[in-house]
């Protein structure tokens, strides 16, 4: 009887591990065919030229700066050159200018290099179609010194006056620099005071902000780099600030100038009463 159940019991084992072995080869059979196909698979590629060396703003794109790769069809990125004829269409008479930096093998685009011969000037920098507008700042309307080409700003407008005591309007968002007083140049990372600051914009966002540079006074706020967020219509009355009571005993004060030798002087006075 034992010898039985032990019989039965080993050809139990035996069915089970020829069964595991079975199933075991068929998951190979499929993971071989699997990576014969993939082996087989015909990506479609195309010739790409990529920088050989880092290159940065100003530089002078040479022929021994550029080499051909391969590079899948359907990841091509937008503006590439495919020939070197594209590039460089009067061989060494007149070379491109890089406009902004680019890495080791990162694909020479277009949009990051001039015209055959022509210099890296502001004209170069600019979109089709779009404008550039210089706004006038300060150290306390330029955010102190901490704008760089290629950071992104809101621009407010203050001015108005009147019975409300003026206004300030956030009339424009995410507006990109590409100049800092005469520098284009996004690498650049030392501070300094701009007095200046140059804006690409569509010619109808010129004639606004040509309009609100000429009767009040613009200030910037910096946008991160990080910031995708669409800002909201924003504004703010001196009522607002202070209450409105304040604001009346603020017009209220009157004062009258006189001259004190070589110096004129302001002398606070009672406000005429109305009637």
């Amino acid at each position: 009887m034992m010898r039985l159940i032990f019989a039965l019991l080993l050809l139990a084992g035996l069915g089970l591990a020829g069964f595991a072995i079975h199933t075991a080869q068929g998951r190979f059979t499929q993971y071989q065919n699997a990576l014969a196909q993939s082996q087989n698979a015909i990506i479609p590629v195309k010739d790409v030229y990529v920088v050989s060396r880092q290159m940065r703003y100003g530089d002078t794109l040479r022929p021994e700066d550029v080499r051909a790769v391969a590079w899948p069809e359907d990841a091509l990125p937008a503006g590439t050159f495919d020939t070197m004829e594209a590039i460089f269409p009067e061989g060494d008479k007149k070379l491109r200018t890089v406009l902004r930096v680019m890495e080791r093998d990162e694909p020479l685009l277009m949009v990051k290099v001039t015209q055959p011969g022509a210099d890296a000037g502001l004209a170069a920098a600019l979109t089709p179609g779009m404008r550039a507008f210089t706004l006038q700042v300060d150290v306390n309307s330029g955010v102190s010194g901490f704008l760089r080409p290629g950071d992104r700003v809101d621009v407010y407008w203050t001015g108005g006056g009147g019975q409300q005591g003026g206004i300030t309007r956030l009339i424009h968002a995410n507006l990109p620099l590409i100049a800092v007083d005469q520098q284009t140049d996004e690498e650049r990372n030392n501070p300094s005071i701009a007095r200046n600051v140059t804006v690409e914009v569509t010619p109808g966002v010129v004639a606004k902000l040509a309009q609100a540079q000429a009767t009040g006074r613009l200030t910037l706020a910096l946008v991160g780099v990080r910031d995708d967020s669409e800002s909201d219509q924003v504004e703010a009355t001196l009522e607002e600030i202070l209450g409105p009571r304040e604001v009346i005993e603020r017009r209220q004060i009157c004062t009258v100038r006189t001259r004190k030798g070589a110096e004129m002087i302001q002398i606070e006075i009672p406000c005429p009463t109305e009637g």
